[in-house]
């Protein structure tokens, strides 16, 4: 028998749990926790965006959508790994890669710099 490596709050991602998710959220769980390289949100984009790629269906974006509502950090570049923003435009979800850009948006206005993404990739 095989362990499971993966934190609970990764365990609820790989599932699509969010219910579990935001429950575990609620009771603590770190929004930015890494798991095997991995952040929450790095974790949801890429699961996202593969099964919308291995479906032909739209991308479902409710793990996208719960974790920044939580805090999640967008800007994280893991050494040697794609970012949550490297994730969103090789998938091609929109809605993440539009999310990251009103979240470092907000960080602007706060005297952090502002990414540009979405206007960036829109121009493309």
């Amino acid at each position: 028998m095989t362990e499971n490596s993966w934190t609970p709050a990764h365990q609820a991602v790989g599932a699509s749990d969010y219910d579990g998710l935001i429950r575990l959220l609620d009771e603590g769980a770190d929004v930015n926790e890494v798991c095997g390289g991995v952040t929450l949100l790095e974790h949801a984009i890429d699961l996202e965006g593969d099964a919308a790629l291995r479906s032909g269906s739209p991308v479902d974006s409710r793990l996208t959508v719960i974790l920044p509502a939580y805090g999640a950090d967008p800007i994280p570049r893991p050494p040697g790994r794609m970012s949550a923003v490297d994730l969103a435009d090789f998938h091609g979800h929109d809605i993440a890669y539009r999310l990251i850009d009103r979240i470092t948006s907000a960080a602007a206005a706060d005297g952090r710099p502002r990414s540009g993404l979405w206007l960036r990739r829109r121009s493309r």
